[in-house]
């Protein structure tokens, strides 16, 4: 069976040297992410508030830990306040933005976030439309942030074995970034397109992205 290092290697190794490999280490041991790391990987991604903060003070302080899980409202003080949180890329909307903008100017700190889009088939996904999203910053919405530095998109593909759509969706997520930019000559630093995952970031990249999300090709099944 493969290692931890070996898969993460195989990884690392498929992708081009613009892109930012973010490993989903949600569901697995503190051990497992200090192989991990020990292989040189420097940025994991949790899904759970409470998972995260039991893992950061087992593991060495210089991971820049990811949080891409649905954040409910009532954990958004307990994620904030641990200051460690480089990025939290499911900002799902834009009462999540205005209580994590608050926390992080309670904290004395600027705190990096990505709006999530809903491009997706499923029910499930969480996120703004494509045309939510663009409305928000042309409305200037954006302007009122006092401790939050929004980065860039995050999505996710329809969950199906259609290529097409796959492609379909990224290009899609990729192209509201494109449109926002052009829209706000003024946003700074909106660079992250962070798509795609263990079955479809080859796609992703295709696309554009800058980040994928890469849990099982890394850390096997859960």
């Amino acid at each position: 069976m493969q290692s931890v290092a070996s898969r993460l290697e195989a990884v690392a190794g498929s992708l081009p040297q613009h892109v930012s490999l973010v490993a989903v280490s949600k569901f697995h041991p503190a051990e497992a992410i200090r192989q991990a790391y020990d292989a040189g990987q420097r940025i994991f991604a949790e899904s759970r508030v409470q998972e995260i903060v039991a893992k950061i003070p087992q593991l060495p302080a210089d991971i820049r830990w990811h949080f891409i899980g649905h954040l409910q409202t009532n954990k958004v003080r307990a994620l904030v306040g641990t200051r460690r949180i480089d990025l939290i890329e499911s900002v799902d909307s834009a009462k999540l933005l205005d209580l994590i903008d608050r926390a992080a100017a309670d904290e004395g700190i600027v705190q990096k976030v990505l709006i999530q889009l809903h491009v997706a088939k499923e029910e499930t996904k969480f996120g703004l439309t494509p045309d939510e999203a663009l409305e928000f910053f042309t409305s200037g919405r954006w302007h009122t942030l006092r401790a939050t530095h929004i980065c860039g998109l995050m999505g996710m593909a329809s969950n199906t074995d259609d290529r097409a759509r796959v492609a379909a969706d990224f290009e899609s997520i990729a192209e509201t970034g494109r449109r926002i930019v052009a829209a706000c000559p003024d946003l700074r630093g909106f660079d992250i397109l962070s798509m795609g995952m263990s079955h479809d970031y080859m796609a992703a990249i295709e696309a554009g992205s800058t980040h994928v999300r890469i849990g099982t090709a890394i850390f096997g099944s859960r």
